[in-house]
């Protein structure tokens, strides 16, 4: 990016950040996740770092939070309360701790690690051991006054304990008040049966329960406020002592703060809450890493509006923003033609992600998304990559809408869409990208799982004529692979192995693996278990079909062509003459999952995607991609992603790896 495209892209970030900023900080509303914005903020401080003298006062960089509300008296701070730098990456947090110790000229002596909990900060003030004011952060600078609100929390001390230490003079204390995400949902009850507005999240709950002109409502709210620094200089040496001093002035605390050595035990302690923090009664979304020895604070000072001796770890955003470089078309194994956007890379969720599908025409008119667009991306069922969200607002003008392709883009073939669908396909049955995409939906994790047949490797195959459909897989021999580049004696040796291994498969993988139209997973799952048996799924009629639970008249029909169609058939009986055999399934007549629904989000130690769902099947249950009213049961692994708040929302069961094991064991 040139210094002048970098100009452009500074103002247009300024100009979204503080339009985001002012809904969130004045408003208590917002358009758009923390996260998102987050990842806003990230890109516009990391161009400023790149062209420091593009900066400017007012940047959304320079300055901590929107102007305070009027209907509050404003309260003036003894000593800014500015921002933290944040840090989405263990190799920033490191960066950070090198440009530390070198403004130092030694090392960091520890640090101090503290849950960053999504609520309300708050400036208290004491006199003589008592509770003289309470201010809301507001700019920085000056903020409102709501005493008469945070007296209501219980967790607020009116007078400080006094039985370790005399009570100094003058106390500032700077803490969180905070919303349990039981007390969002029970207070959202209310809102919806009094046909109120919802609230976002709890901080946005919290904003608004401190913001109430009536301190009876704010009563009527069941908030905490956690202590985590003393302004005031009281002679303490570390930030680990400043904890212990709160506590015995009567503060509460969070118990998950640790005194951390190094920056190895700051990467433990960041990874273990990644996980940890879903079970937590309050939102978190990162932690705050604090140089512990109170003196190397002090030397270290701050830069612009943000404290050098402190961070903000994020952890990985469901919500991040990027760029669209440009959209391109892939063609499905059924010849569908689906555009898929190539983003500039960024972290999302612990990945790095490089692209997006955008589905269909109709989703891309919908989003309204085009070549230069900056957008939101999360991840679709903790998955796959998702287009959210379109800013208009930071378009250059550049931008042109997309338009779906008249020829196929690999084969040249024409292009048709049918007025009553959404798809557009490729005319060309042997387009060469359908056939590879046929290849490779044979071998996948859900079909017949062949470790080592790659799409490289089957381009390799496809290309010298060795494969020219699916079922010559299993005609391949040792002598075949060995004069192939990319193969040794051993790697020809291992693929065979795991072809041969391959042939013993399950019903439901039989069925996915044949790639019949609108037929996934979880209706293969659902054909196994009501028809038994292939035969029967073959010589079932359309009457038949229909009776399957969840299957409907598309489906069906889509089943009966396929199976009436004598290549198809051909197809299948070359395949178990091949030495493809079906197993069965057995499941448990005790098995404790019967008839129950189950969904596993996050990565599980133990146990791959599939292999937890095999389990889930052997144990009476129905493994399922999507959380619902109709879901029985939630398996939270590691960085697992909405399905799990989701579950929260619904009151639906969650359990741990460990638990899981014992019901599928």
């Amino acid at each position: 990016m040139t210094k002048q495209e970098a100009s452009i892209r500074i103002k247009k970030l300024r100009a979204e950040i503080n339009h985001h900023r002012y809904l969130y900080h004045v408003l208590d509303r917002q358009e758009i996740s923390d996260s998102a914005l987050d990842s806003l903020k990230h890109e516009l401080l990391k161009l400023e770092e790149e062209y420091p003298d593009l900066i400017t006062p007012d940047s959304p960089t320079q300055r901590v939070a929107g102007k305070p509300l009027a209907k509050f008296v404003k309260v003036k701070h003894n000593q800014p309360i500015i921002s933290i730098e944040d840090a989405f990456t263990l190799e920033e947090v490191a960066e950070w701790e090198k440009r530390n110790q070198r403004l130092l000229g030694y090392k960091i002596k520890g640090y101090f690690g503290e849950l960053k909990m999504d609520g309300l900060t708050i400036v208290l003030t004491y006199r003589d051991g008592l509770l003289t004011t309470a201010a809301t952060r507001g700019n920085g600078l000056i903020g409102e006054d709501v005493t008469a609100n945070l007296r209501t929390v219980e967790s607020v001390p009116l007078r400080l304990e006094e039985d370790k230490y005399s009570l100094p003079k003058y106390l500032e204390v700077r803490g969180e008040v905070v919303i349990t995400k039981e007390e969002l949902a029970r207070i959202n009850k209310e809102q919806t049966k009094n046909n109120l507005p919802l609230f976002a999240n709890p901080r946005n709950l919290a904003a608004g329960s401190v913001r109430q002109l009536d301190p009876k409502i704010t009563a009527s709210r069941k908030m905490d406020f956690y202590a985590f620094e003393i302004l005031t200089d009281l002679g303490q040496k570390t930030h680990a002592q400043v904890h212990e001093l709160l506590k015995d002035f009567g503060f509460k605390t969070n118990p998950h703060c640790r005194k951390l050595a190094n920056l190895e035990e700051v990467a433990n302690y960041l990874k273990s809450w990644e996980t940890k923090r879903e079970k937590l009664p309050y939102q978190t979304d990162g932690v705050v890493i604090v140089v512990d020895d109170i003196a190397q604070e002090k030397a270290l000072g701050s830069v612009g509006k943000a404290e050098r001796w402190m961070l903000a770890y994020k952890f990985p955003a469901e919500q991040v923003t990027t760029r669209v470089k440009d959209i391109i078309v892939q063609i499905g194994r059924t010849g569908v033609l689906t555009p898929v956007a190539i983003l500039e890379p960024v972290r999302l969720a612990g990945t790095t992600v490089a692209r997006a599908t955008l589905h269909n025409e109709d989703e891309i008119k919908r989003l309204d998304v085009r070549v230069g667009d900056t957008v939101i991306l999360q991840k679709a069922g903790d998955i796959i990559p998702d287009i959210v969200k379109v800013l208009p607002n930071l378009r250059t003008g550049r931008s042109k809408p997309f338009m779906m392709p008249k020829t196929c883009p690999v084969c040249g073939s024409h292009v048709v869409h049918a007025p009553d669908k959404v798809a557009y396909y490729c005319t060309n049955k042997n387009c060469y990208a359908a056939v590879r995409e046929k290849f490779e939906h044979f071998v996948g994790k859900q079909s017949f799982n062949i470790d080592g047949l790659g799409p490289k490797i089957l381009e390799q195959l496809l290309a010298v004529g060795l494969i020219k459909e699916v079922a010559d897989i299993f005609t391949l021999t040792y002598d075949d692979l060995k004069p192939l580049e990319r193969f040794a004696d051993k790697s020809a040796q291992n693929l065979i192995n795991a072809i041969n291994n391959a042939k013993v498969i399950s019903l439901p993988n039989f069925i996915v693996a044949l790639g019949i139209r609108h037929v996934g997973e979880e209706t293969a799952v659902a054909l196994a278990n009501y028809f038994g048996s292939l035969d029967k799924i073959i010589n079932s009629s359309l009457n038949d079909l229909s009776k399957v639970p969840d299957i409907g008249p598309v489906v069906s029909q889509s089943i009966y062509d396929f199976f009436q169609n004598k290549t198809n058939q051909k197809l299948i009986k070359r395949l178990f003459d091949l030495g493809v055999k079906i197993k069965q399934i057995k499941i448990s007549a005790q098995g404790r999952l019967i008839n129950k629904i189950v969904v596993v989000t996050g990565s599980l130690a133990k146990f791959d995607r599939e292999q937890a769902k095999q389990a889930i099947r052997r144990a009476g249950g129905t493994a399922s991609e999507s959380v619902s009213k109709k879901t029985d049961l939630v398996v939270v692994g590691k960085n697992p992603g909405s399905k799990a708040e989701k579950a929260k929302k619904l009151g639906i069961k969650i359990i741990d790896e460990d638990e899981f094991l014992k019901l599928v064991s």
